[in-house]
């Protein structure tokens, strides 16, 4: 988007305004139900209240095709290289196991008609990040970005609303304290009626609410606050056990793979623990100078954790400038 020269919103209040081209750079159109959102975030040109699909078929009998494909070509090997990143980073090493490793292996296998959930917080990050869908997958997540504890009653709904569907959750474990891990409960009430038991719950266990915590260090520049971030080591994949389900713990990077075969094999609902990385940081694509200011001023402000989230700051940051080298 930093580069477009049209910019076209469809039913989207993206927050994000630094993602966005500088102002003048690029003519905008965007469309939305709400005439509220329109040029909320960025000066349109053309603004179009009304339903997206009805909206665009009407819009796209204006555009003429053009023989040069050049640009598009530029975007594609652009695309390819960026995709060529990401499994880098997500490989790099990590203790026990990187976040990004997880929703990588998990992007790897998803069936072709599955339903694909986050919750907020970091897992929406390398949901967003890492995951690439396939034809024919669905996705949900909160809508604005900070309900946490959704990712569990959203997949239990598609089951309902499309019962051959196999569902897959990705869930940080805050998330999962928070509500989900009731929501097993009525995952075991339930699934012996689904045409199609594959419900997969994948949750991050980094005990820590990882999401808050980094916007502490980059937007505050205030170091972790322990008290309100730690959380307790929860069994979820025992506590499924318990109830009928299934479940496994993985802390072998190695491991992450065939277990999430195994579950999405499963004959029942399945909880997997991963063990994760909490020094491992969302780190942005595109990092300005004002967050790296802030980022180093609350590692140097008392941060209980400053040598592992700086071993693995710079773990990415190297992993991402060699592949830049190579590509």
């Amino acid at each position: 988007m930093q580069g477009c020269d049209p910019l076209l919103m469809v039913g989207s209040g993206f927050p994000y305004t630094e993602f966005l081209p500088p102002v003048g750079q690029a003519r905008g159109v965007q469309i939305d139900l709400d005439p509220g959102m329109l040029g909320l975030r960025y000066p349109m040109e053309a603004n179009f209240v009304g339903d997206a699909a009805a909206t665009l078929r009407a819009l796209l009998r204006l555009l003429t095709p053009k023989t040069d494909r050049s640009w598009r070509r530029r975007i594609e090997a652009s695309t390819a290289k960026s995709w060529e990143q990401v499994k880098s980073i997500a490989m790099t090493q990590a203790s026990p196991i990187n976040h990004q490793r997880a929703a990588h292996e998990l992007s790897e296998r998803p069936p072709e008609n599955a339903v694909v959930t986050a919750d907020s917080g970091t897992t929406t990050v390398w949901y967003a990040r890492n995951l690439r869908f396939r034809r024919g997958n669905m996705g949900s997540v909160s809508g604005t970005l900070a309900i946490m504890g959704c990712a569990v009653p959203y997949p239990i709904a598609a089951k309902f609303a499309h019962p051959d569907r196999p569902t897959i959750a990705l869930v940080g474990d805050g998330a999962m304290q928070m509500n989900s891990l009731t929501e097993l409960i009525t995952v075991s009430k339930y699934w012996r009626e689904l045409r199609d038991p594959s419900l997969v719950m994948m949750v991050l266990i980094n005990r820590d609410l990882a999401y808050v915590t980094s916007e502490e260090r980059i937007q505050g520049g205030d170091p972790k606050w322990e008290g309100s971030q730690d959380l307790l080591d929860v069994p979820f994949a025992e506590f499924a056990k318990l109830i009928d389900l299934n479940g496994r713990r993985v802390d072998d990077p190695d491991e992450v793979g065939p277990a999430l075969d195994e579950a999405l094999a499963a004959d029942r609902p399945f909880a997997l623990d991963m063990i994760t990385d909490r020094d491992v940081p969302p780190l942005p694509l595109h990092v300005t100078l004002k967050q790296a200011r802030s980022y180093m001023g609350a590692m140097a402000g008392g941060e209980p954790e400053t040598r592992g989230v700086l071993a693995q700051t710079a773990r990415q940051l190297a992993e991402s400038l060699w592949r830049g080298k190579r590509s």
